[in-house]
C-alpha cells in the first residue's frame, strides 16, 4: 500500500508539532485501500476529500491510485497549509485544488474520502453537502480510529443516505461506505439561536465550536470584558469561533473595532453571520488565518482568547502557547491579553514567558481569566 507514497515523510507544520502528534494515522491508509477500485475508476475531477489533516489522503490519492484534479476541503488553515508544503516536498503540486464546503468541491463528485470529524454536526453538514451536490451515484468512504468513532455517526449518514456498509477494521481504523444518496431536502446549515443571557443571535456552522451557543469559559470571560482596556478602540478576537466575544464586545462598545480571526473556515463563516445578525458586521472584521500571521508586530492595543485545549482528539497545550505567543507578538508595548483558560491547565507561567506581567482577575472550580500586560 505505501509503495510509491511515504506516509511517514509528512509534516504538520505549520500545526503545532510534537513527537506524539503524527500528521497520517492508520485510518488514512486503511480509507485509501477501501476506496482504491473507486478511485482508480474515477474520472478526471470526480474525487473529492473532505476533512484531510495534513494531506495524506489527498496527496495519497493521487500518488498511489493515480486520481487527477482532486478537489479537497479543510476546515483548518494550518491543514491547507501543511497540505500544501507536503505536496511539493512530494512533487504533486498540481494534483489537487482546495476549496470551501460548497458546490465547487462536490458538484459532479462520483467519490468522496471524508475523515469523520469529531462533531457530529460537523459531519451532518458535509454529508448535507454532498447529497446535495455530489453525482447521484456518489460512494463516500468515511473512516476514522476506532476509539474517537462511535454508533451515533451510522445514524447521521443514514439520514442522509440510504445505504450505509462498515468495513472490517484494521489497527484500531474503520471505514463507513454511505451510497444511494438521499434528496437534501431544505438546507439545514448554518443554524442559529437566541442567547437568552445577552440576546445575542449565534449563528454556526457543523464544525463551528460550540455550535449556536455560548461556552461556559467564553461566558465567564464576557462577564469580565467590560473592565477591559476600556479606552481602547481596537480589538482583536483571536480564535473567534463563532464571533460571541467580537460581536458582544461591538455591542457593548459602539465605538469599538474588532477584528475577528479563526483559523476554521466554519469558525470565519459562523463568525461573519452572527456579526451580520447582529447588526454589528460594520465594526466587526472577520479573517481566516494561522492564529495572527498576517497581523504586524506590536499592532494591537486588546486581544481577548478562549484558546483550546486540543489539537483534533489529543489534548495538548502547544496550540494554547502558539497562540500566546502570536498575541505577545502583536501586541504593542502596554496592549493586554484577556484571556479565559481551564484553571488545571496553569497556563499562568506561559503567559508570563510569552506576553508579560499577568493578574487573575477571576477564578472559578473550572475557569481562570487572568489579563497578560505586554512588556
Amino acid at each position: 500500500m505505501d509503495e510509491g507514497f511515504d506516509f511517514a515523510a509528512l509534516r504538520r507544520h505549520p500545526d503545532v508539532e510534537a513527537p506524539n502528534l503524527f500528521a497520517s494515522d492508520a485510518a488514512d491508509r486503511l480509507l485509501l485501500d477501501e476506496a482504491a477500485e473507486a478511485i482508480a475508476a474515477a474520472g478526471p475531477g470526480t474525487v473529492a476529500v473532505v476533512g484531510d489533516a495534513y494531506g495524506a489522503l489527498t496527496l495519497g490519492a493521487a500518488a498511489l491510485h493515480g486520481a487527477t484534479g482532486i478537489r479537497t476541503h479543510q476546515d483548518a488553515l494550518s491543514g491547507e497549509r501543511a497540505l500544501a508544503a507536503n505536496a511539493a516536498r512530494a512533487g504533486l503540486v498540481g494534483a489537487y485544488r482546495s476549496h470551501a464546503l460548497d458546490a465547487a468541491l462536490l458538484d459532479g463528485a462520483r467519490v468522496v474520502l471524508l475523515r469523520l470529524p469529531r462533531s457530529l454536526d460537523a459531519l451532518d453538514e458535509a454529508a448535507e453537502a454532498i447529497t446535495r451536490w455530489a453525482a447521484h451515484d456518489v460512494r463516500v468512504y468515511a473512516g476514522g480510529m476506532v476509539k474517537h468513532m462511535s454508533t451515533t455517526m451510522n445514524d447521521v449518514l443514514r439520514r442522509r443516505f440510504g445505504r450505509i456498509d462498515v468495513t472490517h477494521g484494521r489497527q484500531k481504523a474503520r471505514v463507513l461506505v454511505a451510497s444511494d444518496p438521499l434528496p437534501p431536502g431544505k438546507p439545514g446549515w448554518p443554524r442559529s439561536r437566541v442567547d437568552t443571557a445577552t440576546g445575542l443571535v449565534i449563528v454556526a456552522h457543523g464544525a463551528a465550536f460550540a455550535g449556536a451557543a455560548v461556552d461556559v469559559g467564553t461566558r465567564m470571560l464576557l462577564a469580565h470584558l467590560d473592565e477591559a482596556m476600556p479606552a481602547a478602540r481596537h480589538a482583536i478576537d483571536l480564535g473567534c469561533g463563532t464571533g460571541v466575544i467580537a460581536v458582544e464586545l461591538a455591542r457593548r462598545r459602539p465605538g469599538l473595532r474588532v477584528l475577528a480571526s479563526d483559523q476554521s473556515a466554519a469558525a470565519v463563516a459562523s463568525a461573519r453571520e452572527t456579526a451580520a445578525a447582529n447588526g454589528v458586521a460594520d465594526r466587526v472584521e472577520v479573517v481566516r488565518d494561522d492564529a495572527l500571521s498576517a497581523q504586524p508586530d506590536a499592532s494591537a492595543e486588546f486581544v481577548a482568547l478562549n484558546p483550546p485545549f486540543h489539537i483534533g482528539a489529543a489534548v495538548h497545550a502547544g496550540i494554547a502557547h502558539k497562540l500566546f505567543a502570536d498575541a505577545g507578538r502583536v501586541l504593542a508595548p502596554g496592549g493586554e491579553l484577556w484571556a479565559v483558560w481551564n484553571s488545571h491547565l496553569r497556563h499562568r507561567p506561559a503567559l508570563e514567558r510569552l506576553v508579560g506581567p499577568t493578574r487573575q482577575i477571576a477564578r472559578d472550580r473550572t475557569f481562570t481569566v487572568t489579563a497578560s500586560v505586554r512588556r
